[in-house]
């Protein structure tokens, strides 16, 4: 799968893209990730980007030229076009059901925005999946293309040692509600012990313990989930 990411500060992913997982699915050929600084499209001496909204306000927009053609040009470095996901608070939120819709693409661009976002033409024009990480605003799209990127690749085949373990992940395909309770070894901590079905061995037994053990989190925690 390939991420083209576009963004102002490229410099910023250089060290999440050296660890765990992704690092392995890079050098693994499961994922390619690939930044892109969108001053290089821009059109002035001193690489400008950003100007003041029209009709007043505070802060800059990004225009929509610099933008527009980046995401054009990346477009061509690869026979298949990819899906163009712009990262903003106006945006679907980011579930884990929208994570599985991108990861059903073989490619994703992820356009990170900063400032005051996007002059509107940059979405009339490119019509984005707009996606966001919650009702709160964060200093640009970098983070958010990471949170992405991150949920993203777990659902790539080969990139989890066992696939099973994504797909029981809480929200996930195999378990819509929160994962049940797990336990590691000492046996006993503290007065706590593990409960004693985990330690039969009959599977039978420790799936059924472990779907109560789903319902009951989800309905203590999220009882919205129940009801989806």
């Amino acid at each position: 799968m390939r991420f083209d990411v576009l963004t102002l500060f490229p410099e910023i992913f250089s060290g999440y893209l050296t660890q765990s997982l992704l690092k392995l699915a890079i050098e693994r050929s499961l994922v390619s990730i690939h930044t892109h600084n969108i001053r290089d499209w821009a059109h002035n001496k001193h690489k400008s980007v950003d100007d003041k909204p029209y009709g007043g306000g505070p802060g800059m927009l990004m225009m929509p030229g610099p933008t527009i053609e980046a995401v054009e040009t990346v477009q061509k470095l690869e026979d298949t076009p990819g899906r163009v996901v712009m990262l903003t608070p106006q945006g679907r939120p980011l579930d884990q059901r929208l994570v599985e819709e991108l990861a059903a693409r073989s490619r994703l661009l992820l356009l990170c925005g900063r400032y005051e976002g996007f002059d509107q033409r940059v979405n009339d024009i490119l019509e984005p999946e707009e996606v966001s990480l919650g009702d709160f605003i964060i200093n640009g799209g970098e983070v958010a293309a990471m949170v992405v990127i991150d949920a993203v690749i777990r659902l790539v085949p080969g990139v989890l040692g066992d696939e099973d373990s994504g797909r029981f992940d809480s929200f996930s395909t195999g378990n819509r509600l929160l994962e049940f309770a797990q336990y590691t070894r000492p046996r006993e901590f503290r007065g706590l012990e593990v409960p004693e079905v985990l330690l039969s061995g009959d599977h039978e037994q420790i799936a059924k313990w472990r779907e109560q053990s789903s319902r009951e989190r989800t309905a203590k925690r999220r009882p919205d989930l129940l009801t989806d």
